[in-house]
């Protein structure tokens, strides 16, 4: 299918230039249909999965908007999560490398207030944050949003889902009324109708068609009984049988999802739960152990799951039936992207027939059902990871680059390049993923050397 070039649409020079730089050359479905309405200044609702561009459709209208000699907040992307939001300012510093002077700040939950105070002093162009520690921001007068131009609601269903609506309208009464209103979402249902009539002029409606098909992902169906017990048994015969190297298992409530994790991890599966109970600093571990592959198996909430930057995700694996076809398709979505194939494992009981009749009926094929693997693999001994993390106290703020972290473990007797993983570099600290039968000799050359000159704490997460 020909796609339309971004030369062809009216951006600043610098912006086009950048974007041939990033190899971002033609418009994704959701940007070619939602990009022309949002340069013209028009309210855009657009409805697209994870992987669909989104970020760059709305980026891209923002910057091209924003007058750089006006010091003060002229943009503001909401975003459910912490995740979601570092997601979205990371992608929005590369679409404005090329633009000098632009300040793009987030501010998040889970992170000290003062600090975030501070940068506010100093001023920004645009701000990502989640609803909580805006409303936090706008209620002690640390921001002001009275030159907003642009208004951005992404992945705006998780948002209400959260529990966000009462947060939102608060924070309309803060903005605005004449400005942009951007919203993105992956389901439109009707409470995000019902806002988008409240908060929105004439908007334009835009869908793209998802990113992933058929020939992309397998859908397999089981049937199991209404007992926990056996629900159990035939996730980890799943696990066994095709043994992927990193799977996200979904389950609809958060005791659910720790309930799962635990017993996966009793069982002897290298496993981890991502829910909305766990504190900020807890969340970023996991999501490095999984995104790195030191960690096979993540149980997640839909909710927490938005939002995860993870590449080549093997497996999908529904362990309940989602209560909207809409959200099983981006369910499923995680794997089979960026060209790569993926598979897809949905477990259901009798008493859920009426949500396969749904699905079926949304996704315009019959469901079959295949057979469990044999029993017998129960008694297989899970299967371990590659690697391992190591994490070290020293990051961003304390000079520490990637290379040197490379260099300090391939260095004098030191261990091989290919037997180190990907590394993330936060603001105080970084994590490496190590290959598991060096991971001893590999902390001891962190211990034991120096990088940028100084000796930092290190250990295994």
């Amino acid at each position: 299918m020909s796609r339309t070039c971004f030369s062809s649409l009216k951006l600043r020079t610098e912006l086009l230039e950048n974007l041939i730089s990033l190899n971002y050359l033609t418009m994704t479905p959701i940007q070619e249909k939602s990009l022309p309405h949002i340069l013209l200044g028009k309210d855009v609702i657009a409805q697209g999965k994870t992987g669909s561009g989104k970020t760059a459709a709305f980026g891209l209208g923002l910057l091209e908007k924003l007058e750089v000699k006006r010091f003060c907040v002229q943009s503001l992307v909401l975003c459910p999560t912490r995740e979601l939001a570092d997601q979205v300012a990371k992608e929005l510093r590369k679409l404005a490398r090329a633009t000098h002077n632009i300040k793009i700040l987030t501010l998040c939950g889970g992170m000290p207030f003062g600090p975030q105070s501070n940068s506010l002093e100093h001023g920004a162009h645009i701000i990502v944050g989640t609803p909580g520690r805006i409303e936090d921001h706008l209620r002690k007068g640390t921001l002001n949003l009275q030159e907003l131009t642009v208004f951005v609601l992404d992945e705006a269903d998780r948002m209400l889902d959260m529990g966000f609506q009462v947060t939102l309208d608060s924070l309309i009464e803060h903005i605005p009324d004449k400005r942009q209103t951007l919203l993105f979402s992956a389901t439109y249902p009707e409470k995000i109708q019902a806002i988008a009539k409240r908060i929105m002029v004439d908007p334009i409606m835009v869908q793209a068609i998802s990113t992933h098909d058929k020939t992309s992902i397998e859908q397999r169906f089981y049937k199991v009984n209404d007992d926990d017990q056996q629900r159990m048994e035939a996730l980890r015969l799943l696990l066994l049988a095709h043994r992927p190297e990193s799977a996200l298992i979904f389950c609809n409530t958060k005791r659910e999802t720790q309930n799962v994790a635990d017993e996966l991890a009793r069982r002897g599966f290298s496993v981890l739960a991502l829910h909305g109970d766990l504190d900020q600093k807890d969340r970023e571990q996991i999501l490095v152990r999984f995104s790195n592959k030191s960690t096979s198996i993540l149980v997640a909430t839909d909710v927490a799951s938005r939002g995860l930057d993870i590449d080549a995700l093997d497996a999908v694996i529904n362990f309940h039936l989602s209560r909207d076809p809409e959200v099983h398709v981006h369910r499923i979505g995680r794997t089979g992207r960026a060209g790569s194939k993926g598979i897809a494992y949905t477990l259901h009981t009798d008493k859920e027939n009426h949500k396969i009749v749904q699905l079926e009926d949304y996704l315009s094929q019959d469901i079959k059902y295949e057979i469990l693997p044999p029993l017998s693999l129960l008694n297989t001994p899970p299967y371990q990871p590659d690697m391992i993390t190591l994490r070290i106290d020293g990051g961003k703020k304390q000079k520490v680059r990637p290379g040197d972290i490379l260099g300090a473990l391939t260095g004098e007797n030191g261990i091989t390049g290919s037997q180190v993983g990907k590394i993330i570099i936060a603001d105080n600290w970084a994590y490496v993923a190590i290959n598991h039968d060096v991971a001893k000799h590999a902390l001891k050359k962190l211990e034991t050397g120096k990088l940028k000159g100084h000796s930092f704490r290190v250990r295994q997460i």
